[in-house]
């Protein structure tokens, strides 16, 4: 089968189109004929080195999440036939023809929806999913802050929010404001041009919101902190600054009985991963069949362009997924 593999850790370049052998199914999985791939941060990390020679799953392929058509069931499966669409978190092997994912990760495909539209659904939408109604509990009602709008995770949390009955304030840049207003956003801060935290304290006239979901980090999390109405939570998905270190104001922390979560999917073992997929097959699914929710596509490459994905992604500016075309969908 034809995949994406590279010898080494490095840029872009590394990744090269190559023949591969393709996965056996275990009793709990399905075989998948991948139509697309979708292209995540963490790929990038992975191909750059950032994780040594962690997988976080079993295949050393790159790529998280897929959609595609079953083509082979394992004898433990009873809910899932040949035939059927699905879409898919996996532990490595999505930038491939063939991949082997675990039934408990894989969601059949709403109708009418099309594979290279779901093969952006699940890493962003399990995730933005966990954040924003398990982790912060958003209500109805509520006020939300959501950086890094214009993203995958980002433009899929600020619709999970918005469904959820709160009004979500959202930073973007510039040129992808009004995008992300289209997606329900009430406001959206220039996060270039204006200081989030003050435009925060204007739109809530003080009074803080419930909820911050953050990619950020760095010198973001103090003023995320102190963005927060007492009580609120900030939900810490990713450090894009680079800046891990950043310290905690926890004076404001103890004062205001704040709640810091950090959560990531790449480390969780298959049981969370298993269990977050649930949920959002409880909870998010029917809002994406009705079409209340959608997943965002920045852009459609084929599989052998995998490499200019890669750039792409690491240069910003876009709105929404990257997704490699695989097979037919």
């Amino acid at each position: 089968m034809r995949a994406i593999a590279y010898e080494r850790f490095g840029p872009p370049d590394m990744l090269r189109l190559v023949e591969a052998p393709a996965p056996r199914p275990r009793p709990n999985d399905l075989l998948v004929r991948v139509a697309a791939a979708g292209v995540n941060r963490a790929d990038l990390m992975q191909r750059a080195g950032f994780y040594g020679d962690q997988t976080f799953g079993d295949s050393h392929l790159l790529g998280l999440e897929l959609a595609g058509e079953v083509i082979e069931v394992g004898p433990g499966v009873t809910d899932m036939r040949i035939g059927d669409r699905v879409m898919a978190i996996v532990g490595g092997g999505a930038y491939a023809e063939i991949a082997r994912v675990d039934r408990g990760m894989a969601v059949k495909v709403p109708d009418e929806l099309p594979l290279t539209d779901a093969a952006g659904v699940m890493e962003a939408f399990v995730t933005a999913w966990e954040a924003v109604a398990h982790l912060a509990r958003v209500q109805p009602g509520q006020r939300v802050l959501i950086h890094a709008a214009a993203g995958g995770i980002g433009s899929a949390a600020v619709q999970i929010a918005r469904s959820l009955g709160a009004t979500v304030y959202a930073t973007a840049s510039a040129q992808r404001m009004a995008d992300v207003r289209d997606l329900g956003a009430a406001a959206v801060i220039d996060y270039r041009g204006a200081d989030f935290e003050a435009e925060v304290s204007r739109l809530t006239q003080a009074a803080g919101v419930h909820a911050v979901v953050d990619f950020i980090g760095g010198d973001y999390l103090a003023r995320n902190l102190r963005s927060l109405a007492p009580g609120g939570t900030l939900v810490q998905v990713g450090v894009l600054s680079g800046d891990a270190d950043a310290s905690i104001p926890l004076d404001l922390v103890l004062h205001n009985h704040l709640r810091l979560i950090g959560t990531v999917m790449k480390s969780r073992t298959p049981e969370e991963k298993r269990a977050m997929v649930a949920r959002f097959t409880a909870g998010a699914l029917p809002h994406l069949a009705r079409r209340e929710i959608r997943p965002v596509i920045d852009r459609i490459l084929p599989l052998e362009r995998a490499a200019e994905a890669h750039q792409r992604m690491e240069s910003g500016g876009g709105f929404g997924k990257i997704i490699l075309a695989v097979g037919e969908g």
